[in-house]
């Protein structure tokens, strides 16, 4: 079953409900069955799609510590900047998908998507310089030389899988709207099915060019499948085909889109920072290596929260769009009790094997103790990954970008990053420091996203929704009956 159509039918949670004890518990039970319906399967989406980049960096490990080190160094900051820009940019249609869905206005969803295309590819364009001149780029930044120039190599390589990024994102923001995610599962499922044996034999024979070859062509393959499923009639209710209307009102979607990019990227970037300042220190390779294993184990683990963040994205959105305001306060509060008791289960499996698993990813002793070292560090970061996730994809769903978006600058960059510089670099207390002043930077952002929540009008984000989707609606839709 695609589709739970709650919105278009009695209300999950009205605000009588809200002090009823009699229906509370039947309403949690609900309301977790609506949250894991969309949930399960952009776990799934997640885990299999961020896995193929990190089964590529794995095997990668196994060639040297360079290669490890140039890889994982491309992937988080010059790939980082790609698709934090691209995610982003694409979770606008998670506001205006969501909201129209709620409130009915199925056809506008794929000229939605269009819209979308039109501006993530006009954006990936700029982006490519990026992978042109990854390598001068790294070296101003201060990195290593023989890195920087492998990454630099490798970055040009994988300039395709960008413009599969601009593609691909609006795709799952399309039908994440309208509760279309296991289609996306099965299709994410197959390719990284693929993508495991294709990307051992690319490597073991052609090195890290191969890599590059197996990752762009599982991306291509995603992209192509799920669009052969939106046209091949599954979504015959909002997609009609291509519409010239995609042209219309880009001024007004670019700005939305830009919003959700700065508020996104600024969350994303702050772990490619942490990668940075980590070639500043003594001993760059080794450090570089260790805290690329780190992140890609908490980017295995956050594919958890991020499935909950599209559920809560979808349910804040649809509701709100449906002028249900205690449903979608409600959606909130029991999302993110899911994601504390799951995420808690992967803090305690880390420390118990905080020494054993590093050998997972790599055979160098030095990088393994190093990776050990930083296990409570790493668990810290996955905790708080069980709650600012989930508040930012209730903010998209609202539609509150723009304000999140200064929060972010705020909390990320001008406390918690300096904080990292001092502790990191100026008491040189290494890798510990940099990542303590990251942490400091998200519980902030975490406790002030928190209050805003707790202050909100939800009855006056109904109106604010209202008018978002109306307004545009219907105006486009009689520019669609006069064509």
């Amino acid at each position: 079953m695609d589709n739970i159509n709650s919105n278009h039918s009695t209300p999950l949670l009205t605000t009588n409900d809200e002090n009823s004890p009699g229906t509370f518990f039947r309403k949690l039970w609900e309301e977790n069955k609506m949250v894991w319906h969309i949930a399960g399967p952009s776990i799934l989406i997640s885990i299999c799609q961020y896995s193929l980049a990190s089964v590529t960096q794995t095997l990668v490990g196994h060639i040297g510590t360079l290669e490890l080190a140039a890889v994982g160094i491309q992937t988080l900051v010059i790939s980082g900047i790609g698709f934090g820009i691209m995610l982003g940019m694409g979770s606008a249609l998670e506001t205006l998908c969501g909201q129209a869905y709620g409130a009915g206005k199925m056809r506008m969803l794929g000229i939605y998507l269009q819209r979308s295309w039109l501006i993530l590819l006009g954006t990936a364009i700029p982006l490519t310089l990026l992978s042109i001149f990854a390598t001068p780029l790294l070296l101003l930044l201060g990195q290593h030389r023989d890195i920087a120039k492998l990454a630099g190599t490798y970055s040009i390589w994988m300039i395709p899988e960008l413009y599969m990024y601009a593609l691909n994102f609006p795709i799952q923001k399309f039908l994440q709207a309208q509760s279309k995610v296991w289609a996306m599962a099965w299709i994410s499922s197959g390719v990284l099915a693929f993508h495991i044996p294709l990307s051992w034999f690319c490597i073991m024979k052609w090195g890290l060019a191969g890599a590059a070859v197996s990752l762009n062509f599982s991306w291509v393959l995603v992209v192509i499948l799920q669009y052969v499923y939106i046209v091949s009639g599954r979504c015959k209710d909002s997609w009609s085909g291509f519409s010239w209307l995609a042209f219309s009102d880009l001024l007004g979607f670019l700005w939305l889109s830009l919003s959700s990019a700065v508020m996104l990227c600024l969350e994303y970037w702050n772990l490619m920072v942490l990668i940075v300042l980590a070639g500043l220190l003594k001993n760059a390779e080794v450090k570089i290596s260790a805290v690329s294993i780190c992140m890609n184990i908490e980017g295995w683990i956050f594919m958890i929260p991020l499935g909950f963040i599209a559920a809560v994205s979808v349910r804040v959105s649809n509701e709100l769009g449906a002028g249900n305001a205690a449903a979608a306060k409600f959606s909130v509060w029991v999302t993110v009790s899911i994601a504390l008791v799951t995420q808690t289960a992967f803090i305690l499996l880390i420390l118990i094997t905080k020494n054993s698993f590093p050998r997972l990813f790599t055979s160098d002793k030095a990088v393994s103790k190093e990776v050990s070292s930083l296990a409570v560090f790493l668990c810290i970061s996955i905790f708080s990954g069980s709650i600012q996730p989930i508040l930012s994809g209730m903010a998209v769903g609202a539609g509150w970008q723009g304000a999140v978006a200064f929060v972010n600058i705020a909390s990320y960059y001008l406390i918690g990053f300096p904080i990292s510089i001092y502790m990191g670099l100026i008491l040189d207390w290494g890798l510990k420091g940099l990542w303590g002043g990251a942490l400091i930077g998200v519980g902030l952002q975490t406790i002030i996203i928190l209050i805003m929540s707790w202050r909100t009008d939800w009855n006056k984000e109904i109106e604010l929704s209202k008018e978002r989707v109306s307004d545009v609606v219907v105006s486009d839709e009689e520019d669609t009956s006069s064509h």
